[in-house]
């Protein structure tokens, strides 16, 4: 098989990817995006170049060396973009302000950029595919995967708010909420999932709320995959969160035996919400 190209940001989703194509027997080329992408990644790569985030052309010349699919995963800070450094620290090539002026007039919404990277990647010669494909073990399962069970009032919880965190992530607002008595206590938006953890912990102190987490209702499993891991499970600890609920199939739990290990050591249920059967998950 050729090559994987792997396109990095930010967490520990690009070196499970990386491990996973190298058992399935593929060598990893990876574009690093600068300021975000964990410098140890080189090690679980075959070919390691650091690439500016705003770099298309040179996202492309990495990957050109052989590949014809690509893996893009790991975080970039939505909330860098909108520092009053951004024009300085993230300087465009000819190819990403190609894109920008022509693919991107009307439409600059993170989707709608992440789609037309898609595009532009196709045009190469390199398919962008299924974030998830040498991580299938990762992916949030129907039930309950914890030891721990989701109390009644969570399980209610779960049902009041699953609709309202799909229409907020249909409207492209956020992807997460936190829930308690059937109240919405905070919601997701620029600052990301673990920020509005930490929020809903100093706003509800008694503790035992339910954050609910979505994939997009259009997700594209190419990119952008809800994803939580151990960082996740201890700010909803020191948040005092009772129950986790993920879209089964279209939410990423990273390191998921630990995660699920040390929910239960903080007493936090892990559920998962089929959406297809639009049923929640059972307590038992």
């Amino acid at each position: 098989m050729k090559p994987l190209g792997l396109i990095a940001g930010e967490g520990v989703f690009p070196m499970l990817v990386a491990r996973g194509a190298h058992r399935a027997g593929r060598r990893v080329v990876c574009a690093a995006l600068a300021g975000s992408a964990w410098p140890e990644l080189r090690d679980e790569c075959d070919v390691f170049k650091w690439v500016g985030v705003a770099r298309l052309g040179q996202w492309i010349r990495v990957l050109s060396g052989g590949c014809d699919e690509a893996i893009m995963v790991g975080r970039v800070t939505k909330s860098r973009m909108y520092d009053r450094w951004r024009y300085f620290q993230y300087v465009p090539d000819f190819t990403t302000l190609r894109m920008w002026f022509t693919d991107l007039r009307r439409d600059k919404r993170p989707v709608a950029v992440l789609s037309s990277v898609a595009r532009q990647l196709a045009h190469e010669g390199i398919k962008l595919i299924d974030s998830t494909t040498y991580t299938p073990e990762s992916l949030a399962s129907t039930g309950v995967m914890t030891r721990r069970q989701p109390t009644e009032q969570q399980h209610a919880d779960a049902l009041f708010g699953w609709k309202i965190c799909q229409q907020i992530s249909r409207l492209d607002i956020g992807q997460a909420i936190a829930v308690l008595e059937k109240d919405v206590i905070a919601v997701e938006a620029l600052e990301g999932t673990n920020a509005m953890i930490d929020r809903a912990g100093k706003l509800c102190k008694t503790g035992g709320w339910t954050l609910i987490k979505v994939g997009n209702t259009t997700q594209d499993m190419r990119m952008d995959v809800p994803t939580i891991g151990t960082v996740t499970i201890e700010k909803l600890a020191g948040a005092r969160a009772g129950c986790v609920v993920l879209e089964a199939g279209k939410t990423v739990i990273l390191e998921k035996q630990k995660v699920m290990e040390l929910a239960d050591r903080y007493k936090i249920a892990i559920v998962g919400f089929d959406a297809s059967t639009e049923t929640a998950p059972a307590t038992t």
